[in-house]
């Protein structure tokens, strides 16, 4: 098994074992009375003082039938967090805002879009070019083809996640984002059918389209078109090195400070929010009011990308499988999660809303497992309704 898989095992083999819990536990949806209470033991049961050292919550029912905060451990609800790879949601958003505005459509190749120096040679494979055909949707739904500059290995053998990981902090461009992902071998041509690969890269390209379209940094875009309209004013890019207002990521050895990486991942996962204001954004992402509502139908074409998650258009979906006990169908959740351990999906078997984090990269199950747990104790929106 490869060190690329070896993480993504460890996530599914953790659901695996929380859904046995659950099952074993037999949980059931609690009265509307006793919710709070039990909502706010799952989020303090979360922080294990080892490798989850503070958990924060809110869940928000569409109509507001239910509203919960919960926090543990070392982060408050007014904690700012870095929310990794939830960041895509974000500029996502900001691509269906300008296809909505005639700007771009997700048909529009690289090619068109970017200076040739930008995608030339990025799915080169049997020694031809294929990178002029890749298209805006495929790079919202990682059928691009395009390696992932963060987890791939370069030429040299080394890997940009692992040196981060183990503290060797280090900063980069777009421009060099681009070249590290030029070292590795394609997994596919791009729109292979039923094939799609995680790649950061996908979304360094998404934010140059985004500057070239608005004319803006990308910073500048997602300021004035999404934070400013919301209200957000605890979120932001994270830029600034010597910036201290995030919570410490927690790693195997203890807190991981990686100030120069996190303010190069940009568009792919720089962003810093609180659990809040990442409500505030998903609500807006889901019913509406960044892009026509509608579209989010033909953004649910989901591709395995690894157990259990899938990608669709801009976003992930998970879901575990009815082969899975209880051998029943589980909660959909449609949304993002980064690898810092945060959070933000919307589940339609729910109704709900839930964002938060659990602020560390040393298990990489906990987010998922915190939310199955919570929803458990939830009832299905049908019979919510029905009482």
């Amino acid at each position: 098994m490869t060190k690329r898989l070896a993480w993504r095992w460890a996530l599914a083999l953790g659901i695996v074992l929380l859904v046995t819990v659950i099952v074993l536990g037999r949980p059931r949806p609690v009265p509307i009375e006793q919710r709070a209470a039990a909502l706010d033991a799952i989020v303090a049961d979360a922080v294990d003082g080892k490798n989850v050292h503070g958990a924060v919550v809110r869940i928000v029912a569409r109509g507001d039938t239910l509203s919960f905060a919960g926090k543990a451990g070392v982060l408050e609800q007014s904690t700012p967090y870095f929310i990794a790879s939830t960041t895509k949601l974000y500029v996502t958003a900001l691509i269906m805002q300008l296809r909505h505005e005639g700007l771009l459509s997700l048909d529009d190749r690289l090619a068109d879009l970017l200076p040739a120096e930008e995608w030339k040679g990025l799915n080169r494979l049997d020694g031809i070019d294929r990178s002029d055909a890749i298209t805006v949707r495929q790079l919202l739904a990682h059928t691009s083809g395009i390696p992932d500059y963060f987890e791939g290995e370069r030429a040299n053998g080394r890997r940009l996640d692992k040196e981060l990981l183990a503290g060797k902090d280090r900063g980069w461009t777009t421009a060099q984002a681009l070249d590290m992902a030029r070292e590795m071998k394609p997994p596919f041509p791009p729109g292979k059918p039923g094939k799609a690969r995680y790649s950061d890269t996908n979304f360094q390209l998404l934010g140059r389209i985004i500057e070239v379209k608005t004319k803006q940094s990308f910073d500048d875009a997602l300021t004035t078109r999404i934070l400013a309209p919301l209200g957000l004013t605890s979120t932001y890019m994270y830029r600034d090195t010597s910036d201290k207002r995030p919570a410490d990521i927690i790693g195997s050895d203890g807190a991981l400070r990686i100030p120069r990486a996190m303010a190069s991942f940009g568009p792919d996962g720089g962003v810093v929010s609180t659990a809040e204001e990442q409500l505030t954004f998903l609500r807006a992402f889901f019913e509406g009011r960044l892009f026509p509502e509608v579209w989010l139908k033909e953004m649910r074409q989901w591709n395995p990308v690894f157990f259990p998650l899938e990608a669709g258009v801009g976003m992930l979906r998970f879901q575990l499988p009815r082969w899975m006990p209880p051998f029943t169908k589980q909660p959909e959740l449609i949304g993002h999660s980064g690898l810092s351990g945060a959070f933000a999906f919307y589940s339609p078997d729910k109704d709900v809303y839930v964002t938060g984090t659990v602020n560390t990269v040393a298990s990489q199950s906990a987010p998922f497992e915190l939310m199955l747990r919570l929803l458990a104790v939830l009832p299905d929106a049908k019979s919510e309704k029905s009482q």
